[in-house]
């Protein structure tokens, strides 16, 4: 893992969240990319740049928050980009070569009761870029045991797992796998891939009515600091994703970094 980008926002974990991704580079010796995206609607007849205002007071928001972190031995790249959310940053991703956004969970002052803000939402869910969700005022710690849940270990993308390979060699994490038989099995949805099995320590078998309930049912058991989930078209967050914003009654990761990683071509 090379380059890792960091979107920041206005919410009160915004500084406690940009040191958790310089302390995540740093474990492996990355590039951080710490961005802001800008969008605004020009108006006719009006004489003032706006666009070169708004960068300005973006790069000043983002270098007096670099500031506030230790940022030894991290090499931190400020930049600040005009355009849409998804398109721009997945054009940014693609040009820098990034390998993982380190999102958090609420990047705007928003209810309390939201797990996931619109904003991450939108990154999360619209995205092919891998993600990890960091809870609010998170600590960095070596990653010891991760959870991966699936319901069906087929999947038609290539390097979907390259960015947990990369954590458990930095790490040399424990991978333990739930697989959760719902209601949409199908025969062969349980075999495992070597390049998945290669990985894994443990494999537990559940029957629930979605892979959200099954791993709330048996995560615990295994004791992770990481849950890890496939993005899919129709996958892990399919109904409460609908809408971009997760409220906390639905899901709340307040103790567990979610790695998201991206099996849609």
């Amino acid at each position: 893992m090379k380059t890792i980008l960091v979107p920041v926002g206005s919410s009160k974990n915004a500084v406690s969240h940009l040191q958790y991704a310089v302390d995540f580079a740093r474990a492996f010796g990355a590039r951080l990319y710490v961005v802001q995206i800008f969008n605004v609607a020009a108006k006719a007849g009006t004489l003032i740049k706006v666009d070169a205002i708004l960068e300005r007071e973006s790069m000043a928001f983002l270098k007096a928050h670099v500031e506030k972190v230790d940022t030894t031995g991290v090499e931190v790249v400020i930049k600040s980009f005009k355009g849409k959310l998804i398109k721009t940053l997945e054009l940014v991703c693609q040009t820098a070569d990034v390998d993982l956004i380190l999102v958090e969970p609420r990047t705007n002052s928003v209810k309390d009761e939201v797990y996931l803000g619109k904003t991450s939402g939108k990154i999360i869910k619209q995205t092919k870029i891998p993600a990890l969700i960091v809870p609010e005022d998170f600590k960095f710690e070596p990653i010891d045991t991760i959870l991966i849940a699936l319901k069906s270990a087929i999947l038609k993308k290539d390097d979907v797992f390259k960015p947990l390979i990369s954590i458990k060699t930095q790490f040399n994490s424990k991978i333990n796998l739930l697989l959760i038989k719902t209601q949409f099995y199908h025969e062969g949805d349980f075999v495992v891939n070597k390049e998945l099995s290669d990985l894994l320590s443990h494999t537990t078998y559940s029957t629930n009515a979605t892979t959200f309930q099954g791993v709330l049912e048996n995560y615990k058991e295994s004791k992770p600091n990481m849950l890890c989930v496939v993005r899919r078209k129709r996958g892990f967050f399919t109904k409460i994703w609908e809408n971009n914003t997760i409220l906390k009654k639905d899901f709340n990761s307040s103790t567990l970094p979610v790695l998201v990683l991206n099996g849609v071509k």
